[in-house]
């Protein structure tokens, strides 16, 4: 699981059927401060995320397949199934 912050909506009018219906969305992983870390990618909200929301984004096939209560093959790698409130950090982990 990553914490991301959504940067926007993904719009697309051909797709994989496993797509259909389902909103689109551009996340930012962030690290332990809230800093942008990485490239940013797309996940499958299921949530009702929307823009500058801080999400919780799986990215493991199982949950992912799980989740949507899909068969085996699902090409859909990354969902957000959660919205962050706040996140808390003790010190002592942040100067590791």
């Amino acid at each position: 699981m990553k914490v991301c912050r959504v940067l926007g909506t993904v719009v697309a009018t051909a797709k994989h059927a496993a797509f259909a219906g389902r909103k689109l969305l551009v996340v930012q992983p962030l690290d332990d401060r809230g800093a942008d870390k990485g490239d940013s990618y797309i996940a499958v909200d299921v949530a009702q995320a929307g823009v500058g929301d801080v999400v919780l984004v799986s990215s493991e096939g199982n949950g992912t397949r799980q989740i949507l209560k899909m068969g085996d093959i699902v090409p859909i790698r990354s969902l957000v199934v959660g919205v962050v409130d706040r996140v808390d950090v003790e010190a002592a982990w942040l100067e590791e």
